[in-house]
């Protein structure tokens, strides 16, 4: 039978993990990489008897390169705590696994948003692949890299992106802030093509490109926030050069 490693990273992820760990129990096993929480969740991770490994947080790929090596199964599957696998997902990945050719599989992901998924705003990333020549790099968009074809599989990941309107914009300025960092001790430079353009295209596309409009105002609002995101990124690096932060 082959066998399935779940890899979930945390950071005081009290809220969401239990029903992240519930969602993946079929696994045969489940490992949290913790950059040192202090709300409870480890004490939760234990709880359900995961394997709980921590490590001081530096960035998104080599937190999760560090798991892997404690990963012993045929296959790994990637997710974040606020993400649950449905029970259709949960049979297509057990199915898929046992027969496939592929080395990974691209998942599927709709933005959840004011209370709905938006099923026109949806993201297909590298999530499940064989546990062979795994490797992530890159400091803030983290990309996965493995030998083989990629298939995709149809059923969704539940994504619980935003709690509230006030959550979004918490995430996205904190986001912004580490994108800023990274970019800013990369050399990069904020000018007014970033500042105006970028923005302006990040709307267009999420909202034209990757037809957002068919989702409502619940698509127009996560466009803005989107295009909002970017703007924050090229202000904060900007704050940053000139030692404002």
């Amino acid at each position: 039978m082959t066998s399935l490693s779940v890899i979930i990273p945390t950071f005081n992820e009290i809220d969401s993990i239990e029903d992240a760990l519930k969602s993946v129990k079929f696994a045969h096993e489940i490992i949290v990489i913790d950059s040192f929480s202090n709300d409870g969740t480890k004490e939760k991770v234990l709880e359900y008897g995961c394997k709980l490994v921590e490590r001081k947080f530096d960035n998104f790929s080599n937190q999760k390169n560090h798991a892997i090596t404690y990963a012993t199964c045929d296959w790994i599957l990637f997710m974040d705590a606020d993400e649950r696998v449905s029970e259709k997902l949960k049979i297509e990945i057990l199915s898929e696994i046992e027969k496939t050719h592929h080395s990974g599989f691209m998942l599927s992901f709709p933005h959840y948003y004011m209370n709905r998924f938006l099923y026109h705003k949806v993201d297909k990333v590298l999530r499940l692949v064989k546990n062979k020549n795994v490797a992530f790099t890159g400091d803030v968009h983290e990309k996965l890299h493995i030998d083989g074809s990629i298939g995709s599989l149809k059923n969704f990941m539940i994504h619980y992106t935003y709690k509230s309107l006030f959550h979004s914009l918490k995430k996205k300025d904190s986001y912004a802030w580490f994108q800023a960092n990274t970019s800013y001790k990369k050399g990069k430079k904020a000018t007014y093509f970033h500042l105006i353009f970028k923005p302006l295209y990040r709307f267009f596309s999420s909202y034209i490109l990757k037809r957002g409009f068919l989702d409502g105002i619940p698509g127009l609002a996560l466009a803005s926030i989107n295009a909002y995101g970017v703007f924050s990124r090229y202000v904060k690096i900007i704050l940053i050069e000139k030692g404002l932060k």
